[in-house]
């Protein structure tokens, strides 16, 4: 079929049309209402031609295929489980022929005091809830409790600290924390560090009583925890993170400092 045959079969169809008077009245009564529903449809409208102009575009042109590309689909961000921490291993190793393991639990922000009454008694099953801790406390915030166990028992009481909607950090900025590894330490040497940094942060530097240091490294991007090997690691939920250090037997921290950034 040529151009101009299909040009007179429009013009036949055309004259055939009956075009009555426009319901101005039932216009009228709908239009408030149609108003917002139209300015929705035409911006979902401008997105899928914003994705696809160039297929639409050639769609219906002599030579063109015909095919026009699917409007992409964009799937909704599931809830955040406030009932189940995001659980990350940060550091493994072995200490008197024992196994040990730091890890971080981060709990997602409840919106209200119920959902956070409901996320305080999750956190009591799991073993994370810090007494004194109160509902109102975590509304609004992610918490985070790191914890360090051996032989599957845990040997040091979480510690919760909720972050804040604005809590960054970046540069050298650092923060830590050092524990006796284990209550059999001697004197009860505070032998575990346990920090946190920004994500810009390549290498933090755990200085040890004794005159000796451990250089910590951003570990791998996807790499596996490995037993003995102390790295920076992001940890699934975590706005910051983290690193985990141990002084060698029979001394003590001393300082952690940031030694590289990107």
């Amino acid at each position: 079929m040529t151009n101009g045959d299909i040009a007179s079969m429009l013009a036949g169809a055309a004259d055939e049309v009956e075009i009555g008077i426009a319901p101005y009245e039932a216009v009228i009564r709908g239009g408030r209402r149609r108003k917002a529903r139209r300015w929705a449809v035409a911006a979902a409208t401008a997105l899928v031609l914003a994705g696809s102009s160039a297929t639409l575009a050639v769609a219906g042109l002599p030579g063109g295929g015909g095919t026009v590309a699917p409007a992409a689909t964009g799937s909704a961000t599931p809830a955040p489980d406030l009932f189940t921490p995001a659980r990350t291993t940060l550091a493994t190793g072995t200490e008197n022929g024992k196994e040990w393991r730091v890890a971080i639990d981060v709990w997602a922000a409840p919106r209200t005091e119920a959902q956070a009454a409901g996320q305080l008694e999750a956190m009591g099953e799991y073993g994370d809830a810090p007494a004194g801790t109160k509902p109102s406390e975590l509304i609004g915030k992610r918490s985070y409790l790191v914890w360090l166990s051996s032989n599957l028992l845990r040997r040091w009481p979480p510690v919760l600290n909720p972050f804040g909607n604005d809590d960054t950090m970046s540069g050298t900025d650092l923060q830590t924390a050092s524990i006796p590894f284990f209550d059999a330490d001697p004197d009860g040497l505070e032998r575990l560090v346990i920090g946190m940094v920004g994500k810009d942060v390549q290498q933090v530097t755990c200085n040890w009583k004794n005159g000796t240091a451990t250089k910590v490294d951003r570990a791998p991007q996807n790499e596996d925890t490995s037993t003995d090997t102390p790295a920076i690691r992001s940890a699934e939920g975590s706005p910051v993170d983290w690193f985990v250090c141990l002084a060698p037997k029979g001394t003590e921290a001393r300082s952690a400092e940031v030694t590289a950034v990107k």
